[in-house]
């Protein structure tokens, strides 16, 4: 009985740090007016710590079996989040939008399968490291973007 509290524990550790992580992203997505917030992002992360955990438990049972690896299951996962964030990225206005939002759900899922492998460390470095690009990159960024439009707009 304590091995199978001990297990859901574990469990839902896993799963619940995904689910943070990534509302943690997400937060910041809203903050800058993004289509995919908190709920997108926690649900990508924490969907990906799902599938690891599930190709684990699957993988105990199976462990004998040739030509069986649980690793394809999590690999699986970018597959599928591409196949989000591709239906993100637009053409609007003859601009390219959504690329960043694709990524950072891309990283979310990262950030997900290393929850659900346990590697608790990594997910928040990697969150943190996310949170750094999206907010720190940003305001590095916008002199760039400033010089680039007087020179799109000297070329017209």
């Amino acid at each position: 009985m304590q091995q199978l509290i001990a297990n859901n524990l574990d469990i839902f550790l896993r799963l619940g740090l995904a689910l943070v992580l990534g509302m943690i992203i997400g937060a910041e997505r809203i903050l800058h007016g993004k289509s995919a917030g908190m709920r997108t992002y926690a649900m990508v992360s924490m969907g990906s710590a799902l599938f690891v955990i599930i190709s684990e438990i699957v993988g105990q049972g199976l462990s004998n079996s040739p030509g069986f690896n649980p690793v394809l299951m999590a690999g699986n996962i970018i597959i599928g989040v591409g196949f989000l964030g591709a239906g993100l990225i637009v053409f609007k206005q003859e601009r390219l939008v959504g690329l960043t939002t694709a990524s950072g759900l891309w990283v979310s899922a990262g950030i997900g399968a290393a929850s659900g492998f346990g590697l608790y460390n990594l997910a928040v470095i990697a969150a943190t490291l996310t949170m750094f690009i999206f907010i720190v990159l940003f305001f590095v960024e916008e002199p760039f973007k400033k010089i680039s439009d007087r020179k799109d707009n000297q070329l017209d």
